[in-house]
């Protein structure tokens, strides 16, 4: 099981090396000059070459990239030009507004998603499960910018029960924080729950057709029992995939989620560092999000090897 972990952590160096290359020239291909944005109206020839000689704007694009390389692996992904601040010092900020947002959404999808997907594979093919698997696809073709504002005008202006716009942080008390995310959490889960419903509704009706189910009913166990033990863990194989791979959806849906509900997270940063030309930030949120996304699929393929015991006896 080690020699497989450390297999698989090796796989990541070339991807992560990869994000990394990819992200940097992309930044740099961007219209615009760094120093010239610096600069404002000090930007003079003289100015501008100067500040180009200093930041290393005059090497090769290989030799810049292996010098913010060389930083990126000690943790310094450069400072705004904007504020003077570190990159690395505005996302840690900035992460626990995000990751909160993100565990919300992702949890709030699952406590949707999951009984559904369990009722409609139990009772497949039933006025429920049409209804359910109709009601999923609706929700499939809603974006997040148009639930966002469908909440907000029903919960906010309509109701008043939530705020449209803000953030407190967890520190001013947990009531008034979950109150506070609530609409972007929401919005988020409203999104999400429709995949992982009709991933593991598909893979349960497939697996209670399995022989071993059928061994299992007929020694008269409860059908409860049936589902939530021998039917739903070897069921979730593709659940934990694709639930690894919506924390992507998430960060993309959470830019415009942030931006629309005013929250402090990486999204909003990202956003105002775009329309401020701050590449630099821009670039190290960029990778920093994308490292993550690799380190969660990390996580998911560590999570295969616990619900699989082929996976870790190497029989698959």
């Amino acid at each position: 099981m080690l020699g497989l972990v450390g297999r698989k952590l090796i796989y990541l160096v070339p991807v992560v090396f990869a994000v990394t290359l990819l992200t940097f020239f992309i930044a740099a291909l961007l219209p615009g000059d760094l120093a010239v944005a610096m600069l404002g109206d000090q930007a003079t020839a003289q100015n501008v070459a100067a500040l180009h000689k200093k930041l290393g704007l005059d090497l090769p694009l290989w030799q810049q990239y292996l010098r913010w390389l060389s930083g990126a692996m000690v943790g310094d992904l450069g400072s705004s030009h904007r504020t003077g601040e570190t990159v690395m010092h505005a996302i840690a900020g900035r992460l626990p507004v995000s990751l909160e947002l993100m565990a919300l959404a992702e949890g709030g999808g699952l406590l949707i998603g999951l009984p559904l997907a369990v009722l409609c594979a139990a009772r497949s093919n039933s006025v429920f499960d049409r209804a359910t698997s109709s009601g999923a696809f609706a929700m499939l073709s809603m974006p997040p910018y148009m639930l966002a504002i469908l909440l907000i005008f029903a919960f906010s202006i309509r109701l008043g029960m939530l705020p449209s716009t803000g953030y407190i942080a967890l520190s001013d008390g947990l009531f008034a924080n979950l109150r506070s995310l609530a609409l972007p959490a929401a919005t988020l889960a409203l999104v999400e729950w429709p995949v992982l419903m009709r991933v593991l509704r598909s893979d349960m009706i497939a697996t209670l057709q399995e022989e071993y189910i059928t061994a299992a009913r007929a020694k008269g166990l409860p059908k409860r029992r049936i589902l939530l033990v021998h039917a739903l863990k070897p069921s979730s194989l593709t659940l934990v995939t694709v639930a690894g791979l919506n924390i992507g959806r998430l960060l993309g849906g959470a830019v415009i989620v942030e931006t629309i509900f005013a929250l402090p997270g990486l999204g909003r940063l990202l956003v105002d560092s775009i329309y401020s030309r701050d590449f630099i930030v821009v670039q190290g949120v960029v990778v920093f999000v994308a490292v993550g996304f690799v380190m969660v699929n990390f996580t998911v393929d560590l999570l295969y090897i616990l619900l699989d015991p082929r996976i870790r006896h190497g029989r698959v």
